[in-house]
């Protein structure tokens, strides 16, 4: 007898990329499971190659035919682990038995407006995994998902620069400016790293990727030339990632990859720290600052004006701790 399950993430990459263990938990545990997964336009690429998932159902402007094509499936169960209105709405008018996921918004307001921390020591995916424990299942301990189409590769000029070489990807994007290093402080760390970097990001990074290139010797800037799943390749063939708190993190975990990551505004504390990356993956932060975190999410600039989060990082040491990752490879 088949069980379906509904699983409600909305939004965003690295987000979308956290949920997968709850997918592959339930496919694995439960052989005769259904998987069905709500979510937004933009984001539903994300998913279309997981294996464990039968129908992504797609959020756009109407909720009202989402809901009329959901009541369609008939449910058995469903697993909000977005938790908002719109996810609300949907469990009150499938009226399926429901299992959800707790968000901590309090304890995020008490962290970011009175650096209160009253938040648990646990990663935010096996706050998803709990979710679970009502149906009897239990984490794997097998980390995140991310799968590539078959049909993906590199454009040829990319793959053949860097075949057979030794190099870091270090990805500039990331939604909010007070995640992201200065390009100032890029280029300072890219000419402290004794190796080839690749530069990852989309369109919106490719003009200062290029200005990153021209004053590095040793960085090619594949910004807005790759897509997700290219991006991803690159990073397969990487020997060590540099990251943001952003969604390729987040994928660079799930393939395992040595994650050197650097934090801005946001902090560890969240529980959205790479899981289970590869075992010499490191942690970069300006501690002590009072004025840190300042957001659960970010801002396009620092609120403060003086982003010491990002401009007092120790690149020196960054570099130096990706220089020894790249001597044991």
């Amino acid at each position: 007898m088949v069980i379906k399950y509904l699983v409600i993430r909305f939004s965003s990459i690295g987000d979308i990329v956290l949920t997968t263990p709850v997918i592959r938990l339930l496919k694995t545990r439960r052989p005769n499971a259904e998987i069905h997964v709500v979510t937004k336009k933009q984001f539903a690429h994300i998913l279309a190659p997981n294996p464990y998932i039968h129908k992504i159902h797609i959020l756009e402007d109407s909720l009202f035919h989402l809901i009329k094509e959901l009541r369609h499936e008939d449910f058995d169960f469903i697993l909000d682990l977005h938790r908002n209105l719109r996810s609300l709405i949907i469990k009150m008018a499938l009226g399926e038995k429901t299992f959800t996921f707790h968000k901590l918004n309090f304890a995020k307001w008490l962290l970011v407006n009175f650096k209160i921390d009253t938040l648990p020591d646990i990663h935010i995916v096996n706050r998803y995994i709990e979710v679970l424990s009502g149906l009897q299942i239990k984490n794997d301990q097998q980390g995140l998902d991310f799968f590539i189409p078959q049909d993906t590769s590199l454009p040829s000029e990319i793959e053949r620069y860097f075949t057979r070489k030794k190099f870091v990807a270090l990805v500039l994007g990331a939604q909010h400016t007070t995640k992201k290093m200065p390009p100032e402080k890029v280029i300072e760390l890219c000419k402290k790293i004794n190796h080839p970097i690749a530069l990852l990001g989309g369109e919106t990074e490719r003009e200062i990727g290029k200005v990153i290139a021209t004053q590095c010797l040793n960085v090619y800037n594949t910004c807005g030339d790759l897509n997700i799943y290219q991006s991803t390749l690159l990073i397969d063939k990487s020997k060590v990632v540099i990251s943001h708190d952003t969604g390729l993190m987040h994928i660079a975990a799930a393939r395992k990859k040595d994650i050197v990551s650097v934090w801005g505004n946001t902090t560890p504390k969240f529980g959205m720290y790479p899981y289970y990356p590869g075992e010499r993956s490191k942690m970069f932060e300006v501690k002590n600052l009072k004025c840190r975190p300042c957001s659960k999410i970010g801002f396009q600039k620092c609120p403060k004006k003086h982003f010491k989060c990002m401009m007092e990082q120790n690149y020196e040491s960054i570099a130096e701790y990706t220089n020894a990752l790249m001597n044991l490879h």
